[in-house]
């Protein structure tokens, strides 16, 4: 049985940087819902999409026998080693949860409807109730401050720690109310307590940031020249990393000081800014799609010049 068909954010806009067409290869890495591989093969390009979380699968019964799509289980890190040497003209990357793992109580993403603490994209791993019920209360504290940019980490670390000697935590709505109550309540504030919270966890069992910046240099790596490279960030740690990422392999990392020495000219640039800056969503998307108001596109036109080392 197939699945409602999904419209993802910023549809127009990726479509617009990355321009499928006939003949054109498109690296879907972030699968979810479909929303954007549909697109593109309507476009006539030919797709390979990624996703770590099997549940994806279902989403793709309806592509099942198109000779212009492939469906790969894995991590979008892994895209090199899937296309061999098949060299890509777009890679998409639509990072963060998908809306239909938060919509899934029993994926333990959401504090809104009540599930078991999980929080696992593909299934391997760590649950979310297993780090918050053994790692130290400094390091749950660094995870919240870090990953969540949660100010008071640390008083929600302690409440966590207090609770869990008496009681682990095993469900969604029970660990937001403890950081619910660790501050106070919700006193009117529009965004619930514990929202930074989930967050640091769910980047924090999944590897989030780190798999975001293997990605990055993959597809840097699979990128023909004149390919281009379309990212949908959600949050400000996901965009700062795409941001520099592409600052630096664009050539426009900053200086240090006009005072200091010149540095040692680096690498030639592997990529071509699309439009500077990131685009947002306009009125009417957020309007139909309030998930979308955080979204920022950035994108990047693959030079010809070689992949940078690792080290660089």
């Amino acid at each position: 049985m197939s699945e409602a068909p999904h419209t993802p954010v910023l549809l127009a806009e990726v479509l617009e940087a990355l321009a499928p067409a006939p003949g054109r290869l498109i690296v879907d890495g972030t699968f979810g819902a479909g929303g954007y591989s549909r697109a593109f093969l309507a476009a006539g390009a030919h797709v390979v999409a990624l996703d770590r979380d099997p549940a994806a699968r279902r989403f793709a019964a309806s592509l099942e026998g198109d000779p212009n799509f492939r469906l790969i289980a894995d991590r979008f890190s892994t895209m090199a080693a899937h296309l061999g040497a098949e060299a890509a003209d777009g890679v998409a990357l639509d990072l963060g949860v998908s809306s239909m793992q938060l919509d899934e109580p029993e994926r333990g993403f959401s504090f809104l409807r009540d599930g078991p603490l999980d929080m696992r994209m593909g299934g391997e791993g760590p649950t979310a109730s297993e780090l918050v019920n053994t790692a130290q209360p400094a390091e749950l504290a660094r995870i919240f401050r870090v990953f969540g940019e949660e100010p008071q980490a640390r008083r929600i670390a302690t409440a966590i720690d207090r609770r869990r000697q008496e009681q682990p935590f095993a469900r969604t709505v029970d660990l937001a109310e403890v950081v619910e109550r660790a501050l106070g309540g919700r006193r009117g504030a529009k965004v619930h307590p514990a929202t930074r919270v989930f967050q640091a966890l769910r980047i924090a069992v999944n590897a989030e940031l780190e798999e975001l910046e293997a990605g990055l240099l993959a597809a840097e790596r699979v990128l023909k020249a004149g390919g281009r490279l379309a990212v949908v960030t959600f949050h400000s740690l996901e965009d700062r990393i795409v941001k520099a990422f592409l600052a630096e392999r664009s050539g426009k990392t900053r200086g240090v000081s006009r005072h200091a020495p010149p540095a040692a000219k680096g690498p030639p640039p592997s990529f071509e800014l699309v439009f500077n800056g990131a685009r947002g969503p306009g009125p009417a998307e957020i309007a139909a799609n309030p998930r979308a108001r955080s979204a920022k596109l950035r994108a990047a036109t693959r030079t010809a010049a070689p992949v940078w080392r690792a080290a660089a």
